[in-house]
């Protein structure tokens, strides 16, 4: 929200009080509390008639350092909250020295100089991140009553914001306004399904607003020099979690505010739906089973959509007697083709499900004030909301669940989550603004406890659109509703890019595109796209994602490349790992990797998968890739080319290739197994070995489906030999070189023995 008229001016009916100088400080062993006049206090007199900031630094976690402004302090405090973890035991540390106070913590450090106008500096390693200044701390109010408070923080020059959660407007949020307000806008506007109060920046610092409703961003765009935002109310909490890599950023962040669970591995495998609207029952599914199944296609999940369920009924969580008669017999039968099952729900209750009666009766629906239950007329015929502030209700709704999974159910896609109304009256009594954009929280959290306590730690899944801050804790998130296109392939793409950089480890999209039919080529370059995603789901919305529907080379690129991501396994569930322990997504945006190459802050249409694969979807009807290359030597993963960086390329690709690139250093294990994500990946595993430096050691960890168990590679080079040395392989492995010429003839190394030797010859295995 703007409230000034330029830079000299407030807007119409807007009254503005900014912290100029500190009136007192309180400093204790842990904490600075600074008492901010919003006037020049010069004389007694001053003290009169104004207000009066209190603002509490503290500190939660080692490198963090939490900021909160308070005008009035009696008012009701309600929920809900974000729940931070911070460290047990973790305190910061103050010092002062004359009129200086400091707050350190880690290698973060708050400076002010209380004999000085108001300005509290950030700094750390000797060079300051950000400053609130002038117009950084504060409050105003309009003509209409409303109070805000408002954070301001500097930008330098160069410096670039990214996240605030899965947003499909520039990748690089400069000169942006944006509001932190779920919406179910499609992929083709401001609007977003997954709202992250939360950004970081390319200075080695990010910042989280502790604040679950509406946070309203200005980004370098009322005041070009700064970041400010503001929430409607008497306080604003942030907290600055200083890097200074953004790796480290993101693993600071996720330890405050949840690590994301690693999914089964059969989930990282082909998802194929129905598709939304259109006409399917048990017959359409085996045709679509077996079609694939012919085509040497392999199918590792089976997503029924939303009209599994009768119509008008949304949800009921029954299936259609008339479409799926013998539904345990069907799901049987699917599971005899070692096939997982995805079902579609939401947390809206249509007036004619059976269940609305029941719900309402025993009050598990959201009220309005007068005491009725809230109810519209959109998606669904006079749909409710299910109360998740209810124990009671959420305990209702899981048991729906818990009869589906007992069923054969595997997993299911929670849609929805976001259009959730503030004219209402929660269980609980919480903050209806506050509940807007949370309730999608309490919704995905109760269907992943189901999971989890059915099936098991490290077996629940959701395929989720909407989420805020925390939700990464629920994988995986979807990038919603897009068009079938390659504008919307840039979108979706730009998306989940700026999600993995909100703490968000797993990210998938619709392949081909939800709305509209996509072009063969649009279905096969997605393809590509969509199997070298985290994880990868064939849906639309009014017609098939079958590849036979597009043409035959569509069956190809399909085949290929789900056999190609099953052999990448081993190589994508270390990257999986690393989301769980560390907060780095699987796909990763170029900055992530290369902070220190400025030519790749703003790109956003190529990723790293994993920390070692660089993957530039082709966004082009005749094939044209644009993509940045870092330094060093990269090797084509498919074809064995060696490229050298820095620099952009511009290249034409085929349907059976796209830029797909092996880092210099890395080496990437594939697995010996190409008709399934799940297997011994390490027994057989064949290591790729690209340009590793002289005297540098690269380990490879090879984990095991569920994460334990695996076996570990040790890879140095010295002169013209490459050695590998081998931990745990449970059965013969094999290593080969990229050079000039492509890969080398890989060398066997049969079981029980734990290394080989590779000489060189102009990069050559001799």
């Amino acid at each position: 929200m703007k409230f000034t008229d330029g830079y000299w001016l407030m807007r119409d009916g807007v009254t503005a009080a900014f912290a100029k100088q500190v009136a007192d400080t309180d400093v204790s062993d842990d904490r600075l509390t600074l008492y901010a006049a919003v006037r020049p206090v010069e004389r007694r007199g001053h003290t009169l008639n104004s207000p009066l900031l209190t603002v509490e630094c503290f500190s939660p976690a080692e490198g963090v350092i939490g900021v909160r402004t308070t005008h009035h302090s009696g008012g009701e405090e309600r929920g809900p909250g974000f729940p931070l973890r911070g460290e047990p035991g973790h305190a910061g540390k103050t010092r002062s020295d004359g009129s200086v106070a400091e707050l350190t913590s880690g290698s973060l450090t708050l400076r002010v100089d209380t004999a000085e106008p108001w300005r509290l500096d950030f700094t750390a390693d000797g060079r300051t991140l950000t400053s609130a200044g002038k117009r950084g701390t504060g409050f105003l109010t309009d003509d209409d009553g409303r109070h805000f408070s408002l954070g301001q923080l500097s930008l330098g020059v160069g410096e670039l914001v990214y996240g605030l959660g899965e947003r499909f407007t520039p990748f690089v949020k400069n000169g942006q306004t944006v509001d932190i307000w779920q919406a179910d806008g499609g992929t083709a506007s401001e609007q977003a399904y997954k709202n992250v109060p939360f950004y970081l920046t390319n200075r080695g610092y990010g910042v989280f607003v502790n604040h679950p409703g509406l946070v309203s961003y200005e980004i370098g765009s009322e005041s070009v020099g700064q970041v400010q935002f503001s929430v409607e109310g008497q306080s604003i909490e942030y907290l600055i979690i200083h890097g200074p890599t953004p790796k480290e950023i993101l693993d600071r962040y996720t330890a405050l505010t949840g690590r994301p669970a690693l999914p089964p591995a059969w989930s990282f495998g082909l998802w194929l739906s129905t598709s939304f609207t259109t006409d399917y029952d048990e017959a359409t599914v085996n045709r679509f089973v077996r079609g694939m199944a012919e085509r040497d296609i392999p199918l590792s999940v089976f997503h029924f959509d939303c009209f599994w369920m009768r119509e008008y009924q949304w949800c009921d969580f029954t299936w259609d007697p008339a479409v799926f008669p013998d539904p345990e017999g069907m799901l049987a039968r699917l599971k005899e083709q070692d096939l997982r099952i995805s079902v579609w729900i939401n947390p809206y209750i249509g007036q004619k499900s059976p269940l609305f009666a029941e719900a309402r009766r025993h009050g598990y629906l959201v009220r309005r004030a007068d005491g009725g239950v809230w109810q519209w007329d959109m998606w669904q015929a006079g749909m409710a909301l299910v109360d998740f502030t209810n124990p009671e209700a959420r305990a209702w709704f899981a048991d729906k669940l818990r009869g589906l999974v007992r069923q054969g159910v595997d997993c299911f896609k929670t849609d929805f989550g976001e259009r959730v109304p503030t004219d209402v009256v929660w269980h609980d009594g919480s903050d209806p603004e506050f509940m807007h954009n949370y309730y999608t929280e309490l919704y995905n959290r109760t269907v992943f406890e189901v999971l989890t306590e059915e099936r098991g730690a490290g077996e629940a899944v959701l395929f989720a659109r909407s989420a805020t801050a925390g939700g990464q804790q629920y994988p995986v998130h979807w990038g919603g509703d897009c068009e079938s296109s390659f504008d919307a392939m840039a979108e979706s793409l730009r998306g989940g890019l700026s999600l993995g950089l909100s703490g968000f480890g797993f990210w998938s999209h619709d392949i081909g595109g939800f709305e509209g039919t996509p072009t063969p080529a649009v279905f096969k370059r997605w393809v590509q796209f969509g199997l070298l995603s985290s994880h990868s789901r064939l849906h639309g919305s009014n017609s098939y994602r079958v590849p036979w529907d597009y043409d035959e080379e569509a069956v190809a690129v399909t085949r290929d490349f789900t056999r190609l991501k099953h052999r990448l396994m081993p190589y994508l569930f270390r990257a999986a790992e690393q989301a769980g322990e560390q907060g780095t997504p699987v796909m990763r945006a170029m900055l992530l990797e290369f902070p220190d190459d400025p030519g790749c802050h703003p790109l956003d249409r190529q990723y790293m998968l994993g920390g070692d694969l660089l993957v530039a979807p082709v966004l082009d009807e005749d094939g044209v890739a644009e993509y940045y290359v870092p330094a060093g030597t990269w090797t084509h993963l498919l074809s064995g080319e060696q490229i050298e960086g820095p620099g952009w390329r511009r290249e034409r690709f085929g349907f059976d290739s796209l830029p797909l690139l092996a880092r210099p250093g890395s080496v990437i294990p594939f697995g010996a197994q190409d008709d399934t994500p799940e297997y011994d990946w390490a027994n057989g595993v064949t290591l790729r070995v690209h340009a590793p430096a002289d005297g540098v050691e690269t380990v490879t960890r090879v984990p095991a489906p569920g994460g334990e168990g695996g076996a570990v590679f040790r890879t140095t080079r010295h002169g013209d030999v490459v050695t590998v040395a081998a931990a745990g392989a449970p059965g013969p492995w094999r290593v080969t070189v990229a050079g000039p010429d492509g890969y080398a003839e890989p060398v066997t190394v049969p079981e029980g023995a734990s290394s080989v030797s590779v000489r060189l010859a102009d990069g050559r295995r001799v």
